[in-house]
């Protein structure tokens, strides 16, 4: 047990003498161990619990490769099932965005908003992987009528994931999309997209996070998750050349708005905030200075990025 529990923000503090057991529980958390079995490991010795730890993730390991099975198999009923698509409606995207740099020393992350397309990246490592990743989004706008939107969505992806590489550098990217009448997406990292329709705001995306992940299994809590040491570790990015993204499309209708934003509007900016302002009835460019100034007025500790979209 901690020592104390901030009961604002749930950061728990410890003795120096707790430390060492907290990491531990904090690392065992974040591979998903239940909260018995991890008691159970902490009456051991190192050689048991290290013998524990194997057992448990050998598990972890054979439950995952039948679920593969699994998902294989549905893959392949549902696209056999696809139905067709309905008429194209004729709509068009406008777009407001801002950047900032906020407390840190360089900027790291990048937008592009173009005809079509947005996207936002937040980088690591250099300060050009982000840019590059974004700036690549941009090839989309001339691909020709009538191609698949998954194929030129996961061509972009590799093309963004080869521009990002260098100096050990790498990038989250969150692009939409606007083709034949439907919204296409390509995420990877945590960055976020969500659509505000009748007053609703819907997430569009999922953090590619060990602690999301955790908090979707049901095995860590939101208080938990806002305190844990390793809150910001990403399981999936653009590094290396590599890095696949979660590919979907979604039906769209004249006056959704869409806001994309990378984790430094939202680690801030909570999301009935973001959802009043977005439902405020204010032109795009105003609703994209409302939400970077109210990440300002939180302190703006990391880079931040923000893409407001409207569809007509």
């Amino acid at each position: 047990m901690p020592a104390d529990v901030d009961p604002g923000n749930g950061y728990r503090r410890y003795t120096r003498d707790q430390l060492g057991r907290a990491r531990l529980v904090a690392r065992l958390r974040l591979l998903g161990m239940p909260l018995a079995r991890i008691r159970s490991l902490l009456q051991l010795s190192a050689g048991g619990a290290a013998d524990e730890l194997a057992a448990f993730w050998r598990q972890v390991e054979t439950d995952l490769r039948a679920r593969g099975e699994i998902v294989r198999a549905l893959l392949l009923e549902l696209r056999q099932e696809e139905t067709p698509m309905k008429k194209t409606q004729h709509v068009s995207l406008s777009a407001a965005f801002r950047l900032g740099k906020g407390a840190r020393a360089t900027q790291q992350d990048a937008v592009y908003a173009g005809r079509s397309v947005v996207a936002i990246a937040d980088g690591f490592g250099n300060d050009i992987s982000a840019a590059s990743a974004a700036a690549t989004v941009a090839a989309l706008e001339d691909v020709a009528p009538g191609a698949d939107p998954r194929t030129a969505l996961e061509g972009t992806v590799a093309a963004a994931a080869r521009a990002a590489t260098g100096a050990e550098g790498g990038t989250t990217l969150t692009a939409l999309w606007l083709y034949d009448g439907r919204v296409h997406t390509a995420h990877v990292g945590d960055g976020r997209l969500h659509r505000l329709r009748d007053g609703h705001l819907t997430p569009l995306t999922h953090d590619h996070t060990l602690v999301a992940a955790l908090i979707e299994e049901g095995k860590l809590t939101e208080d938990e998750a806002r305190s844990h040491p390793h809150r910001n570790l990403l399981n999936r990015a653009l590094t290396d050349g590599r890095g696949e993204a979660d590919l979907a499309e979604t039906n769209v209708q004249a006056g959704d708005r869409f806001v994309l934003t990378t984790d430094g509007v939202h680690a801030v900016v909570p999301p009935e905030t973001l959802a009043d302002l977005l439902r405020a009835d204010a032109d795009l460019d105003r609703v994209a200075a409302d939400v970077a100034a109210a990440v300002e007025d939180a302190g703006a500790p990391d880079n931040y990025s923000v893409v407001v979209m409207g569809v007509s």
